[in-house]
């Protein structure tokens, strides 16, 4: 039997795995990449709204955490493609569960901003 992890524990290596997977972009990049591999610029114009320097760091941290592949094709320009790895494939099913509960209470949640808004103008 592994060795028993705890979220809750503030040394818990866990907790930086949760932090890699909470990342702003790692949801978005791992969900680009989904269907195969990309190029860089493909995957700047698929995930709108990241800058470039966003995405590095981004494709970087996940790549030393094993999520990714960043293979150099060679070439001039040079043609390097980004895959997702089996333990990052392992993430689509979660990611996926928890991008549906997001779309699907978009509404939720918006009402919930507004109400917090007029409660906090009125109050």
């Amino acid at each position: 039997m592994g060795k028993a992890y705890n979220v809750m524990a503030a040394t818990c290596p866990s907790r930086t795995v949760l932090h890699r997977i909470g990342a702003r972009w790692t949801v978005f990049a791992i969900n680009a990449l989904e269907d195969g591999p990309m190029r860089f610029t493909e995957l700047k114009a698929h995930i709108r709204g990241i800058t470039p320097k966003a995405l590095t760091e981004t494709l970087r941290a996940m790549e030393t955490d094993g999520l990714l592949t960043r293979t150099d094709l060679g070439g001039n320009p040079p043609h390097v493609e980004y895959a997702l790895t089996e333990l990052g494939r392992s993430l689509l099913v979660p990611l996926r569960a928890v991008r549906q509960w997001a779309e699907t209470h978009v509404p939720d949640i918006l009402a919930a901003r507004e109400r917090a808004g007029v409660e906090k103008a009125s109050g």
